[in-house]
């Protein structure tokens, strides 16, 4: 295969994992990673957390170090975006005129924030959390006494508010819906966040939203709010989810729907032409429904399908979808998709900060979230994949074993 090149699009953890696992699995073609932040391929989930905070430095996020890229052959092209792809004449040309040639194209450029339809939302102290860049102008702004607001209580919003209530700033969270995480989770698991939240001094405001920014000296200086509120904010922060970037494969010629459309193998319409991580739409299993996944998992196991598809060996492994949030000293680990479940039950104790609630369809356990649970995760990840009629009111007793529940469905 020396005679193959695969030509990467975007540096973030499906790009990386491409690339790695291409090396891993003997490939010794040409491999070029086009990013168009300055950074190389880092991770993304510490930036709302350690990284605001401070404890990490920019390189610890480094998905792999520069010397790693050299070893390997690997071209990283940073801080430059493609603007236009021909997957007929196998080529693509950069923001600076570069033509890259290939044989393997990959779409990795996953997504960005959805914008704050508001006049107001471009000034110099609006941000949104997804780069680099956004957590470095954010950090100076959610400092003690500092007043953030932040719209959008999905995971995004609430891992920023408690970091930055930690750090002493004065944070009020808006959300649209009745409740935190609607989107996402259970009234059970809105409740305690939102208990847990208030109890570290952050004001949530549901059933809410921002009618007007209003600035002075080309700044933020207050929010009105749906209920003629006024609150004063020295930084305001726009949670409210992500868009994936498609634009440069639609034209392309690459089958698109909010997302880009792909097979088992990652692959797109056009049979050289592969996508992975946050843009790439498939059928998810063990649901067989089509959507994207925006997780570090869904990345990872795409971009490992992709290489596998590339050199022509078996594809591997697939787990059911899992994701992770860390708010103060909370970790949610969530295992399945919990939409349209119709019925929940809760094991272990709320009030302990330990617990789990399991989401059943038709009797069939297809979502768990788990705080500070990991056993309860661990398991249900089984469950799930084995696509299981557990017994609810046997999983909610916590006198029951896991591993003997567990048992029932090898």
């Amino acid at each position: 295969m020396t005679d193959q090149g695969v030509l990467i699009i975007g540096a973030g953890q499906a790009g990386s994992q491409v690339a790695a696992s291409l090396r891993q699995g003997g490939f010794d073609g040409d491999i070029t990673i086009v990013g168009d932040e300055p950074a190389l391929p880092y991770q993304r989930p510490p930036l709302s957390k350690a990284y605001l905070k401070g404890e990490l430095e920019e390189e610890r996020l480094y998905l792999k170090p520069a010397e790693w890229y050299e070893a390997q052959q690997v071209r990283t092209i940073t801080n430059e975006s493609v603007s236009a792809v021909d997957v007929k004449k196998n080529t693509a040309v950069t923001s600076s005129g570069q033509t890259l040639n290939f044989d393997h194209l990959v779409f990795a450029t996953g997504s960005r924030n959805r914008q704050l339809p508001l006049e107001g939302a471009s000034l110099e102290n609006v941000f949104g959390l997804r780069s680099l860049k956004d957590v470095d102008q954010l950090r100076p702004h959610v400092t003690k006494g500092k007043n953030l607001v932040i719209i959008g209580a999905g995971y995004i919003g609430l891992e920023t508010a408690a970091v930055a209530s930690g750090l002493g700033a004065n944070v009020t969270v808006l959300e649209l819906a009745e409740r935190v995480l609607a989107r996402v989770t259970s009234p059970v698991i809105s409740a305690f966040y939102t208990k847990l939240h208030e109890s570290h001094g952050v004001t949530i405001t549901t059933k809410t939203s921002a009618t007007s920014i209003n600035s002075s000296g080309g700044a933020v200086e207050s929010i009105t709010l749906s209920d003629g509120q006024i609150l004063p904010c020295d930084a305001l922060l726009i949670g409210i989810g992500i868009l994936p970037n498609i634009e440069l494969a639609e034209e392309a010629g690459i089958a698109c729907e909010d997302g880009i459309l792909v097979d088992h193998e990652a692959r797109t319409n056009i049979p050289h032409v592969f996508a992975a991580g946050d843009c790439a739409k498939r059928v998810i299993q063990p649901y067989n429904v089509s959507g994207r996944l925006e997780s570090v998992h869904n990345a990872i196991e795409q971009g490992k399908k992709v290489a596998a598809a590339i050199i022509g060996k078996p594809m591997p492994k697939i787990d059911c979808p899992w994701f992770w949030s860390d708010q103060y000293d909370v970790k949610l680990q969530i295992a399945g998709l919990s939409s349209g479940y119709d019925n929940y039950v809760t094991r272990g104790a709320i009030e302990d900060k330990k617990f789990a609630v399991f989401y059943f369809k038709d009797d069939v356990l297809i979502a768990a979230d788990a705080i500070n649970s990991p056993p309860e995760f661990m398991t249900a990840k089984r469950l799930i994949l084995a696509q299981a009629k557990a017994d609810p009111d046997r999983l909610a007793d916590s006198a029951q074993s896991l591993k003997e529940i567990a048992a029932d469905f090898k």
